[in-house]
């Protein structure tokens, strides 16, 4: 059996708070189609979700054509907003996020991955925008698979490292992301600082306040239970 394990992040609200822009795009993607703009706490709830999932939630009376509208609307407004602002101030990362990541990229049975309803020219912006694409050996996100919480992503991750689920965590602020997690027969970590309350998170193992809790946690049991 292998020593390896693997951790699997969510990337919004969890290792960026990227919620200005979030909003902002989806104003853009609804004025789009003169649609009026849901409030801020809808917006946020659907995060996690792929772009066509989250305009099917937030606008169902539409048809697939609108929600194509917006998607692309939703997208052109974000890119420029990035390109504006630059990565560090468009997508932040929340505190202790870098140290963290280096900390566990630095143990040898430790391996990272990604797991995101961003998509790829997102991801590969965020990533390469901060420096971080080197630390992940996976990185999954909503243009190759369907939306969480789907478990595609998680048991696509397992598949590239040939870990077993058993000895892989999913880290993530939403239920869509602990649900994927036991989709997939994976652990799931709830993180407290993002976009869904705690509340939401029943389907976690665990709920953490602080990510410098993490690495401790990684090693008090195979999985967190």
């Amino acid at each position: 059996m292998t020593d390896l394990r693997l951790v699997i992040f969510d990337v919004d609200g969890t290792l960026v708070d990227s919620q200005g822009d979030i909003a902002a795009s989806m104003t853009a993607a609804f004025g789009a189609v003169r649609l009026p703009v849901p409030p801020r706490a809808q917006i946020l709830a659907i995060v996690g979700l792929s772009l066509p999932r989250a305009m099917a939630v937030l606008a169902p009376g539409e048809d697939e054509a609108t929600h194509d509208r917006m998607v692309e609307a939703y997208k052109a407004a974000y890119m420029t907003l990035r390109q504006t602002k630059g990565t560090a101030q468009s997508s932040p990362l929340y505190p202790h996020v870098r140290e963290v990541l280096e900390e566990l990229h630095a143990v040898p049975e430790l391996l990272l991955g990604i797991a995101t309803g961003k998509s790829r020219r997102g991801l590969d912006k965020l990533l390469d925008g901060h420096g971080l694409r080197h630390l992940f050996v996976s990185q999954h996100c909503a243009d190759d698979h369907p939306s969480k919480p789907h478990p595609a992503m998680l048991l696509a991750a397992l598949s590239d490292t040939g870990v077993p689920a058993a000895r892989a965590v999913m880290v993530g602020d939403t239920s869509f992301d602990m649900d994927m997690a036991a989709a997939a027969g994976i652990s799931g970590i709830g993180v407290s600082w993002g976009y869904h309350d705690r509340s939401r998170l029943g389907a976690a193992a665990r709920v953490i306040d602080d990510i410098r809790d993490l690495p401790a946690l990684l090693t008090e049991t195979e999985t967190p239970a």
